[in-house]
């Protein structure tokens, strides 16, 4: 009987298939010991015909060969994921583990990294902003090894993502305490539940201190790099805020790319920050410290340390004995951009 669409193909099922023993197709796949042509050519179709990826971490046990583990992102240029990559690297610096990187295709992510994920050249995954459904799950359980989540989560999946929600409150609540009623939000218009959670933390707030949310006062830019998480969609987000809503005196950015974007627009228009409008980004990189800019931190280097011990003990049959999920609460940083409080919301 052919193993259910659902399920991840087993070395047994690929035996059934081929009417051969799980020995043979053991032997088969890991190029070990003679097998008669005929009966190697049946399995290599019943492999293909179920997709089956053979699990290469008990191989790289059994043979004490090098592991491999692969950090699949959206990009690797951007510096959020840069600060990521550097938390990864520092914890493998240890440990005698290759390191492979797959750059998923923003528009496509799912596609990429099925495509990435086929050549079975891994013992176990890192997924950084991965888009999860049903059929995402499946193809990251017939790697056969063990697959942490970064910034989103699975039932059955190892996972640490963000309280995005909380994050935005606190960007928009700062702002409200300084004395802001008139704040606008530069966000993505890909949707996604980022997106949609970072909208919602900051209606919330607004809310929550008696503003009514106006849709004029969220805006968004029309550049699609980096799925509009980038300095030049941030330009153009405040410049079209400026023009909808010339009364904004405070502005939550949903990255501090696009703070730094809106940050130029502000400074081609001749107004300074925070002077004349306070600004607040998110993801706290290196880069923000320096110049001042108020933002959520998600402590990426930190998180990217623990997702890989956490996968380098799964890879040894450690961890824990259930399925971790971590819930990471962001921490707001105070800087300049958002500096000092005005006495009436008109400001």
């Amino acid at each position: 009987m052919p193993p259910s669409s659902r399920s991840t193909p087993t070395i047994h099922d690929v035996a059934n298939r081929a009417g051969v023993s799980p020995a043979t197709v053991s032997r088969v796949v890991n190029e070990t010991g003679q097998t008669a042509d005929a009966t190697r050519e049946r399995v290599l179709d019943a492999v293909e015909e179920l997709r089956y990826r053979p699990n290469r971490t008990a191989k790289s046990l059994s043979q004490g060969a090098t592991q491999t583990i692969a950090v699949a992102v959206p990009t690797f240029t951007t510096p959020f994921h840069n600060e990521l990559l550097k938390g990864i690297r520092s914890r493998l610096k240890t440990v005698d583990t290759d390191l492979l990187l797959c750059d998923l295709d923003w528009a496509a992510p799912e596609a990429s990294l099925t495509k990435f994920l086929e050549r079975g050249a891994m013992d176990g995954l890192l997924a950084a902003g991965l888009p999860m459904s049903e059929s995402v799950a499946r193809e990251v359980k017939k790697l056969g090894g063990p697959t942490i989540l970064i910034g989103n989560r699975w039932d059955d999946i190892d996972s640490f993502h963000w309280d995005e929600t909380k994050g935005a409150w606190l960007a928009t609540e700062h702002l409200i305490d300084r004395g802001h009623s008139r704040i606008g939000m530069i966000t993505t218009h890909r949707e996604n539940p980022i997106r949609d959670a970072r909208i919602q933390g900051y209606q919330d707030a607004l809310k929550s201190a008696g503003i009514q949310p106006n849709d004029d006062w969220i805006a968004v830019g029309s550049t699609e790099k980096h799925a509009g998480f980038s300095e030049e969609s941030g330009f153009e987000a405040m410049e079209a805020l400026l023009e909808q809503s010339p009364g904004i005196r405070a502005v939550f950015a949903s990255s501090d790319v696009q703070a730094i974007g809106a940050w130029q627009a502000l400074r081609k228009r001749g107004l300074g920050v925070p002077e004349d409008v306070a600004l607040v980004g998110y993801d706290d990189i290196k880069i923000s410290q320096f110049i001042e800019l108020s933002s959520v931190a998600q402590n990426m280097h930190e998180i990217g340390e623990q997702a890989t011990d956490l996968l380098l003990r799964r890879l040894r049959g450690a961890g824990p004995p259930d399925v971790f999920s971590r819930l990471v609460t962001p921490e707001l940083q105070v800087r300049a951009s958002s500096a000092g409080r005005i006495e009436n919301g008109t400001h």
